[in-house]
Order: structure tokens, then C-alpha cells, then sequence
């Protein structure tokens, strides 16, 4: 009985031996396998979180375009409106409606609307930003993650009897599984799901900068033309306004040498109207000396009848020429006042020709429309 208990004993434990060296040999196996399938999923992520981490720095940039592109918008309207300010403050006269104001109301009106584009474009990149993030953090996780499970993994594999630590565990903690343990199924599907929401948020960022790109683009090819069309305006409106002032200027010296003229012609009538008044005066005095003559020589002679004749000629001369005078004065009136509103009017021009020429186009030529 001995004899066979010992020889029972003896093939329980090459039976025991042989066994253990089989499970270690198949643990060791299927840890290998795991490190594998752990490297493998690692790789996938890696790849992953490698495209969304340059697709993440490109969406940054992109952002940084378009806050510099918002702020060179809200610098240009700040100009526009200046100069909607600059030339309200022409003269009445002057202070018209025209082209130059309708195109820099389109310019300002157009402002608008691509800042309020250019805002609401910020706020969905910086949504998509906050996605792309996300989806990096739960990659990196995931990979944080596998990166452990691998080095704990290939270090079971690598353990033995002799190299097992003194790990003070309880035979319950060590057979019992946690409550938190999926299956190897769901733990593929977590990394799937991880790299499916990155490839997703990559497309979906792909999509919002070639979105965001056109739209940069065409916005800065419309305010480029909006900009010239004011600038356009603007110069015909100064041409206009110089050519008009130019006229006005032509117009003055010719008035004040009409004005010269008239004074002369009025200083002449006056010299004419006194030669005439001396001449009367002779006339009347003659006839007042004729009426002394004897009553017998008070006859209507041939000279009598000649100084009646030359007194009421020369009274005639005389009225007509107090008539011409008067009329020299409301002239000369008439021309000093076309003098004064051609002045005026120079002043009115010029004024205004400062603020199209100098005000506005100082301001509008350092502007810069550029958001690609």
C-alpha cells in the first residue's frame, strides 16, 4: 500500500508538474496575444490622435485668421463711419446724398454683415475646437490606458516562480472578477468608438475650414470691391468738385474787373452828368439874363427859341443819365453780391474738396481688406 501510494503520489505530481508547465506555457501565450491585440488597438489610436492633434493646431490658426480678420473689419468701419462724420460737417449746400455717401453706406452696411459672420464663424470654430479636444482627451485616455494595461500585461508574461512578487493578495480578491470587467468585445468597441468620434470631429473640422477658408475668401474679395467703388467714387467726386471750384475761381477775377468797369462807368456818368448840369447851368442863366432885355426886345427870337430847346435837352441828357446811373449802382450791387456768393461758394468747395481729398482718403489709405 505504501509502495502504491507513493507511486500515486509520484504521477500526481508529474501530472500536477506537467499541467502547471501547460497553463504557464498557455498563459504565456495568451498574455503574448494580448500585448499584441494591445499594440495593435495602441497603433490605431496613435494614427488617430497623429491626424486630429494637426487638425486641431490648424483650427487654432484658423481662429487666430479670423479674430484678426474681426478686428481689421471693426478697424475699417471705424474708418468708414469717420468719414460718414467728416462729411456731414460740409456745408449745407454741399451736404447732398450723393454716390460718394450711398457707397460708403454700402461699405458700412456690408461691415456689418461680415462681422456678424465673422463672429458667428468664431463661435463655431470654437465649438468644434472644444470637440476636437474632447475627442483627443478620450484618445490619449484610451491610450494612457492601454499603454498600462500593456506594460502590466508584458509583465506577467514575463514573470515567473521564481521572479513572483510577495504580493499580499487574498485568494477571494485574486478569483473573484470586478463588477467594472467588460468583455473583450465592448473593449475593442470602446477604442473603436474613441477613433470613430475622432475621425468624425476630423471630417467634420476638415469641412469648417474649407467652409470658413471661402468664406474669408469671398469676403475679402466683396469688401475689396466695395472698397474700391467708394475709393472710385471718391476720386470722381473730388475731380467734380475741383473742376467746379476751378470755375467758380475762372468766374471771380472776371466779376471783380466787371466790378472795376462799372465803378469807372459810374465815375464817368457822374462826370458826364456834372458837365451837363455846368452846360444847363450856362442854358438857365443865359435865359435868366434874356428876360432882362427891354420889354419892346422880349421877343421870341431865333436864340431864345435855341436855349429853351437846349434846356429841355439837356434836362432830358441829364435824367437819362441819373437813370443809367442807378441802374450802374443796382449793377454793381448785383455784382458785388454774384462776388460774394462765388467766394462763398469757393470756400463751400474747398472745405469740401478738404474733406473728400485730404480727410477721407488719409483715413482710407492705410486700411488694408484682407481676411484671406
Amino acid at each position: 500500500r505504501s509502495e502504491l501510494f507513493r507511486a500515486e503520489c509520484k504521477r500526481l505530481m508529474s501530472e500536477s508538474e506537467s499541467a502547471c508547465i501547460r497553463m504557464q506555457n498557455g498563459d504565456s501565450k495568451r498574455l503574448d496575444q494580448r500585448v499584441r491585440d494591445i499594440q495593435f488597438l495602441r497603433k490605431e489610436v496613435e494614427m488617430k490622435l497623429e491626424e486630429l492633434i494637426p487638425e486641431i493646431d490648424a483650427l487654432e490658426a484658423l481662429q487666430s485668421r479670423v479674430v484678426k480678420a474681426l478686428a481689421m473689419n471693426q478697424d475699417a468701419m471705424k474708418v468708414t463711419l469717420l468719414c460718414l462724420e467728416a462729411r456731414r460737417k460740409r456745408a449745407p449746400s454741399d451736404r447732398v446724398h450723393d454716390a460718394v455717401d450711398a457707397e460708403l453706406l454700402k461699405e458700412c452696411s456690408m461691415f456689418h454683415e461680415v462681422t456678424g459672420l465673422l463672429q458667428i464663424v468664431l463661435e463655431q470654430i470654437a465649438e468644434q475646437i472644444r470637440l476636437d479636444r474632447s475627442a483627443k482627451f478620450y484618445l490619449e485616455q484610451d491610450l494612457k490606458e492601454k499603454f498600462q494595461a500593456q506594460n502590466i500585461d508584458n509583465s506577467c508574461a514575463l514573470m515567473t516562480v521564481q521572479t513572483i512578487p510577495n504580493l499580499p493578495l487574498s485568494k477571494k480578491n485574486i478569483t473573484m472578477l470586478s463588477s467594472a470587467t467588460v468583455s473583450p468585445k465592448q473593449w475593442e468597441n470602446i477604442s473603436d468608438l474613441n477613433i470613430a468620434r475622432a475621425e468624425q470631429q476630423k471630417n467634420n473640422s476638415l469641412s469648417l475650414r474649407a467652409l470658413v477658408e471661402s468664406l474669408l475668401a469671398q469676403s475679402a474679395d466683396d469688401m475689396q470691391k466695395q472698397f474700391r467703388a467708394t475709393n472710385e467714387a471718391l476720386q470722381l467726386n473730388i475731380q467734380l468738385i475741383k473742376a467746379a471750384k476751378t470755375q467758380l475761381e475762372d468766374k471771380l477775377p472776371k466779376v471783380i474787373c466787371e466790378i472795376s468797369n462799372l465803378q469807372r462807368i459810374r465815375e464817368d456818368l457822374l462826370a458826364a452828368i456834372a458837365e451837363n448840369e455846368q452846360f444847363l447851368s450856362l442854358a438857365q442863366a443865359r435865359l435868366l439874363l434874356r428876360k432882362e432885355r427891354p420889354g419892346k426886345e422880349q421877343c421870341l427870337d431865333a436864340p431864345q427859341i435855341q436855349l429853351l430847346a437846349e434846356v429841355e435837352q439837356l434836362n432830358l441828357h441829364i435824367t437819362k443819365l441819373r437813370e443809367e446811373l442807378a441802374l450802374s449802382e443796382e449793377e454793381q450791387r448785383a455784382l458785388v453780391r454774384c462776388q460774394l456768393e462765388l467766394q462763398e461758394n469757393i470756400e463751400i468747395k474747398a472745405n469740401s474738396l478738404y474733406i473728400d481729398e485730404v480727410v477721407c482718403m488719409q483715413l482710407r489709405e492705410p486700411v488694408v481688406i484682407c481676411h484671406v
